[in-house]
């Protein structure tokens, strides 16, 4: 079977291929799981629209906004975001690129501590390797000779 890839709107590739400097800015500090090892998207379809950046596991998307954005139309989309059970960041461009530590702050706020992982066994089975007794062990464990009689 091939590789199951999810489906990216024109618009959402579009504005991946085009971040403003802004947007490349914070990006370069989100990715890879630098913020505290949680997985950010860029440029994320969430219904009719694209979040510049999405935590999924987090619920948080983090919107940077420049001159081109219209308040009403920000609105309907934030509120739409909420209703799906997202938060809602936003930041000027200017602060992005002014106050990077700031607005790491602020997003790592809102984003939950992880838990440690835990083993899912409490009492794990010992590791068998070279040399342990058993199945696929060679040389260790005499085994009876094959057609004689002990004595």
């Amino acid at each position: 079977m091939g590789v199951v890839r999810r489906t990216i709107s024109p618009h959402a590739a579009r504005l991946r291929r085009e971040m403003t400097d802004a947007e490349l800015a914070l990006w370069s500090r989100l990715r890879n799981r630098r913020l505290l090892d949680h997985k950010f998207r860029s440029q994320w379809t969430l219904g009719l629209y694209v979040a510049d950046f999405c935590c999924l596991a987090a619920r948080l998307v983090v919107e940077v906004d420049g001159g081109q954005h219209d308040e009403k139309r920000d609105a309907r989309r934030t509120a739409w975001m909420e209703e799906q059970g997202f938060r809602v960041i936003r930041f000027w461009n200017n602060d992005v690129l002014t106050n990077m530590d700031g607005v790491l702050q602020v997003i790592a706020d809102a984003l939950p501590e992880k838990e440690e992982e835990q083993d899912p066994h409490p009492n794990p089975l010992p590791q068998a390797g070279e040399g342990a007794r058993g199945r696929g062990s060679r040389g260790l464990t005499p085994s009876p000779a094959r057609g004689r009689r002990p004595g």
